[in-house]
């Protein structure tokens, strides 16, 4: 396996691909790789054992490419690293000109794509913000990378499509699916699919109920959902595994993280500020002390869903942009309240009238973005920090031949 964290690209040699594909590798920018480090490449990096095997997967991406309409906006080289081969996919200089700063919000825009009614223009998006990625993707095969792209096209579906209640106590789910104890949290019942049961669980128009969740448990359940709807096809024995732990026990918290996530970028050498991939889990973390005293207003977990967008668990049909996010974070603090027992509780009327009243003033916007729009500071510390995250997550590998998950007894 290749260590994103050493090694350079060595000797190589560019190619022509003998196939269908040929007519548009010029159009593709197929280069020779320089001498570079790959901690510094970035983009999508894709290993193999010798030259053969990586000369065909750089035609499989050329293809991937011409079926997403992504050719101008990707660079597609090979070659030698350390003592492996591998093809970079990186960003073109017509992908750096719409992505300035790393911002690959604007991208849809950019692009006329419509990613909330079109999956291949999703794709696009995805396959785009991870090739303009600062850090490098790495994947074993193109397979895993193709399994990469649709995670992400499901977690943004579903986050989409995902409207539930909240409450951080909240312990309601549709009783023809799940049961509850408290050692175990929320498991399936016998003959239960897991598909079947997340589905009817985070959307009430199938449902036509909306049950009660925290966001980061709300957004535990996206993710898992587009684990098993991938698993499904392309590694049927880890889905009947997944599904059967659930049947024990949830996995919940950091043991999903580290069992499904690896965690990219660090806070010190943070991800650029609105670098985002569709589908890929986000937290806002809330920099006011005493509001993030209220339950459940510690910061909030969401999903980019692309096109400049973010799911919205409590109201779906109106998601966020970046500057609505950051508003509504920033006005709780004028929404703590207390109830009748000296509890600290958030009065969201409020927060929406303060919202909406600073949308109203592009000034009061541009100074509270600004207050909000850095790096959050580390745990416990409440200082000159904002609410974005310097670090994000990536799915783990998932085919039988690649896959590093391992679902623990």
């Amino acid at each position: 396996m290749i260590s994103i964290h050493s090694g350079v690209y060595d000797y190589r040699r560019s190619f022509v691909v003998a196939d269908k594909t040929q007519s548009v590798i010029k159009e593709m920018n197929l280069v020779q790789l320089a001498q570079k480090s790959i901690l510094h490449s970035g983009g999508i990096l894709v290993y193999f054992d010798n030259d053969l095997h990586a000369r065909d997967a750089a035609a499989q991406l050329t293809t991937l490419a011409c079926r997403l309409s992504a050719q101008a906006y990707l660079n597609i080289e090979y070659g030698q690293v350390a003592a492996q081969w591998a093809v970079h996919l990186s960003a073109s200089a017509q992908l750096i000109d719409i992505t300035p700063g790393f911002d690959t919000t604007g991208i849809s825009h950019a692009l006329c794509l419509d990613v909330l009614n079109r999956a291949t223009d999703l794709d696009l998006e995805i396959l785009l913000a991870m090739a303009r990625s600062p850090v490098a993707f790495c994947f074993p095969s193109v397979q895993e990378l193709e399994s990469g792209i649709r995670v992400r096209r499901f977690a943004a579906q579903a986050a989409r499509q995902a409207e539930l209640s909240f409450d951080t106590e909240g312990l309601e789910r549709p009783r023809e699916y799940w049961t509850y104890r408290p050692e175990t949290s929320f498991t399936l019942l016998p003959d239960v699919s897991i598909i079947d049961a997340l589905v009817h669980t985070i959307q009430p128009a199938l449902s036509g109920v909306t049950y009660t969740f925290s966001c980061f448990r709300a957004s535990e359940y996206i993710l898992l959902l587009a684990l098993a709807l991938e698993l499904r096809e392309v590694h049927p024995f880890l889905h009947a595994q997944l599904e059967a732990r659930w049947s024990r026990r949830a996995m919940m918290s950091e043991e999903f993280q580290a069992v499904f996530l690896r965690e990219y970028g660090s806070i010190r050498d943070p991800l650029p500020l609105k670098y985002y991939v569709p589908g890929e889990r986000i937290w806002f973390r809330n920099p006011h002390e005493r509001s993030s005293d209220v339950m459940g207003y510690e910061g909030s977990w969401l999903y980019y869903l692309g096109a400049g967008l973010f799911n919205n668990f409590w109201k779906r049909k109106t998601p966020y942009t970046l500057v609505t996010k950051c508003l509504e974070i920033y006005h709780w603090r004028h929404g703590v309240a207390q109830d009748c027992t000296g509890k600290l509780i958030m009065d969201e009327s409020i927060v929406e009238q303060r919202v909406e009243q600073s949308l109203r003033d592009p000034t009061e916007v541009s100074r509270i973005m600004k207050r909000m729009m850095r790096y959050r500071d580390p745990g416990g510390v409440y200082a000159q920090g904002g609410c974005i995250d310097a670090t994000r997550e990536s799915m783990r590998c998932l085919y039988p031949q690649t896959s590093d998950i391992i679902i623990p007894a």
